[in-house]
């Protein structure tokens, strides 16, 4: 391993998550933290902790300069970013260059090209993957309105920089374009300094399927199957699994060699996620966008395939080559991910900053955790309000599916609310348990269930029957309900 010590430039789970990685392979860590996470677990469990500056993240955790002068001074060889914060930056990644830091992630370049989502739409499809209805740039409302005539209603408006639903308009006819338009752009300049916009064709029952894959200097890519992502609220990812469920074989072949194909033409090195949106009317999938880092729902791919994806991103950044090629590659069973944050569904998903005063998540076979947080610890009001992943692989989706209800009753936290009742709340709705969700989904159940009083709606819910796992098998297609007896003893 030609890489010594890696600065964390990221906090909470994930931050820990690479601290754990670089352990298991020898290397040293160092922790950048903010003035508010000087004592939080990731510095107390990294080799050594600096802190970059206050607690407002504008301040510290998005600030190059101090990040770079931590690396630096540390005596860093290699900086992890983690996602979120600078992760996408490639401002970050020429930084490291420029002062002979190894940034463990793709090229500045790749990160530029395929971050301006209007750029990467045009180079895939010059590599011959599909891509949707679209406009080029709309600089005004009277060119929107003419763009989305021409694609058709409904359509969305996009910001072409940045990620995470931030700009992103569901427009169902012309009279709601120009504030749509002025909304978006407000919103794309305040998050990525860019507000710049476009318009795509808006696919009403639709699944969010995306695919991991990795890069090495070498040209060597492969695929680590493909995720379903569909259950967003906003457009923001709540629950995530792995493989994508009721899917032909031949598509999804096509989608992931897809994947494959569009990181190989633009050389991509290290971790990144290709997106696609499949419609379930047409069956026929888009390409969405690319994401040029470790996602957040990675533990699934994890548990499905064995591999230590943070570790191989170390690996790839140290100059070594991949550590299996694509026919080596074994996916076995289904996993779930479930975000667990500090928010009250009962009042529109408020934030819920405060003192964890009890803290036991569920154990067990083919249960894992990734949090920072414990019994004692304060949840800080400036970062994002994610606390915990809870992810649960099985043998097929029945399995898993049982395995995370249980696991969600078994996850006790005290002293603030989470959206832990949500989470289980949603893992019993039928649907979800037979698989016949889209995009869209999601927000529908909270259109229309009582949410304002979301407590009294989980604790009169009961789950529903989880099909049997005959029909299908692995792949989680919809099957005949069991009976109780039965369903317990699939969750067990």
């Amino acid at each position: 391993m030609s890489i010594a010590r890696v600065l964390v430039a990221n906090r909470g789970e994930i931050a820990l998550r690479v601290v754990r990685a670089c352990r298991a392979l020898g290397v040293e860590t160092v922790a950048a933290v903010s003035e508010a996470d000087r004592d939080n677990l990731v510095a107390r469990t990294a080799d050594r902790a600096v802190c970059i500056g206050p607690a407002r993240s504008t301040d510290s955790y998005l600030k190059i300069e101090a990040i770079i002068s931590a690396a630096l001074g540390s005596g860093a060889d290699a900086l992890h970013p983690g996602y979120g914060f600078l992760a996408e930056r490639p401002e970050l990644a020429e930084a490291c260059e420029k002062n002979g830091i190894k940034f463990i992630g793709p090229s500045a370049d790749s990160i530029r090209r395929m971050g301006n989502k209007l750029w990467a739409r045009a180079l895939v499809k010059e590599y011959g993957v599909p891509v949707g209805a679209g406009s080029e740039k709309v600089h005004n409302v009277k060119e929107a309105t003419a763009q989305a005539e021409e694609i058709g209603f409904p359509v969305l408006i996009k910001a072409a920089a940045g990620g995470g639903g931030r700009g992103m308009k569901i427009v169902a006819a012309a009279g709601e374009l120009q504030r749509a338009f002025e909304t978006s752009s407000a919103e794309a300049r305040a998050a990525f300094g860019d507000p710049t916009l476009y318009l795509e064709r808006y696919i009403p029952n639709a699944r969010h399927i995306e695919v991991q894959i990795l890069g090495d200097r070498f040209g060597n890519v492969i695929h680590v199957g493909e995720r379903d992502c569909s259950l967003q609220r906003r457009h923001q990812k709540v629950v995530e699994e792995a493989p994508a469920a009721s899917i032909a074989p031949t598509l999804r072949e096509e989608i992931q060699t897809a994947a494959v194909t569009i990181a190989k033409k633009i050389g991509y090195e290290n971790a990144g996620t290709i997106e696609f949106i499949l419609d379930q009317d047409a069956q026929r999938y888009y390409f969405l966008e690319m994401n040029t880092r470790i996602q957040v729902e990675h533990p699934v791919s994890e548990a499905i395939s064995g591999i230590d994806l943070v570790q191989e991103q170390i690996r790839i950044a140290a100059g070594e080559v991949l550590s299996r090629s694509q026919s080596e590659v074994h996916l076995s069973g289904h996993a779930i991910e479930c975000r667990i944050t500090a928010e009250s569904a009962a009042h529109g998903f408020r934030p819920c900053p405060g003192l964890i005063t009890g803290w036991r998540p569920p154990e067990g076979p083919d249960i894992r955790v990734d949090s920072h947080c414990y019994a004692g610890y304060r949840v800080p009001p400036y970062y994002d309000s994610l606390l915990a992943k809870l992810i649960v692989h099985g043998g097929h989706r029945v399995d898993a599916v049982g395995k995370m209800q249980e696991a969600l009753e078994n996850f006790l936290v005290s002293g603030i609310e989470t959206t832990i009742p949500f989470l289980r709340f949603v893992t019993q709705r039928l649907e979800y348990v037979k698989g016949e969700v889209n995009t869209r989904w999601l927000e529908s159940v909270l259109a229309g269930s009582p949410f304002q009083s979301v407590e009294a709606a989980v604790s009169t819910a009961t789950p529903s029957p989880l099909p049997s796992p005959a029909s299908g098998r692995g792949r989680g297609r919809g099957c005949p309900a069991q009976s109780e007896s039965s369903r317990v003893k699939a969750r067990r």
